[in-house]
């Protein structure tokens, strides 16, 4: 069940925001065995200020056999920012690789966009299935591509990062966003637990990780909002907690 809150939020964001939020929980449904994922309480739901706008996160977490934790935030500044999240973080015990996708817009643009699948494995490398998955899909980058930030090396050639320009781009980037998650869902539903890779898959997971904690822009807001300690908490306990 979607929370009246999260259904407010959402309502009230970019129309590309609220379809993909609809997106990654639909397919999520479909092909998965979802269960609640608790956060500590005072982090699922948090307001505050930021440069006088009211700001609004929200956090909806899941767990499944493959995945340790399935989370989407979706966060919101008055009228002048909207943010959603999204990181799938798999079990140590499955050799998967690591789905994320953001989006952030503002005053009825999307300003920036990026969905991967990102292999976390000691080869950095995708496993076949998902390799020869990928490559069948058709062609897409957006027009107005971005270069991604220096600690970008943890993503895959399949990533997409740009800004899309057109209705037409944000469909496209609708549609290859969901490709990902079903490829991704059906990857995982088939592969089998292996133990002896644990320890590889915990590294690279907490590699994963730490670089995207790297990213300052994300950190920037937090403290600004809420603190730097609040934020540190919150970049490492939410955003990117390493598996234990």
């Amino acid at each position: 069940m979607v929370s009246s809150a999260t259904t407010s939020i959402r309502s009230q964001q970019h129309p590309l925001i609220h379809r993909l939020a609809d997106c990654i929980e639909s397919v999520w449904q479909q092909h998965l065995d979802l269960s609640p994922y608790h956060l500590p309480e005072d982090l699922g739901y948090v307001e505050g200020r930021l440069e006088g706008e009211k700001l609004i996160i929200e956090n909806r977490c899941y767990q499944t056999p493959q995945f340790r934790k399935l989370h989407m935030e979706l966060a919101k500044v008055g009228n002048v920012l909207d943010i959603l999240h999204c990181v799938m973080f798999p079990r140590a015990e499955y050799v998967l690789p690591m789905f994320g996708t953001d989006l952030v817009g503002g005053r009825g643009q999307i300003s920036m966009a990026i969905a991967d699948l990102s292999p976390i494995s000691h080869d950095r490398t995708l496993p076949t299935g998902y390799q020869s998955d990928l490559e069948a899909l058709p062609a897409f980058q957006f027009a107005q591509s971005r270069d991604l930030p220096d600690w970008g090396n943890i993503f895959s050639t399949f990533c997409v990062f740009g800004r899309p320009g057109t209705p037409d781009e944000e469909d496209q980037f609708l549609a290859r966003v969901k490709a990902f998650l079903e490829v991704h869902c059906q990857q995982a539903i088939a592969t089998s637990p292996t133990p002896e890779h644990q320890a590889e898959m915990s590294a690279g997971q907490a590699h994963y990780c730490a670089k995207q904690q790297q990213n300052d822009k994300t950190r920037r807001v937090l403290e600004k909002a809420f603190g730097q300690e609040w934020a540190e908490r919150y970049m490492t306990t939410v955003l990117f907690d390493r598996p234990d």
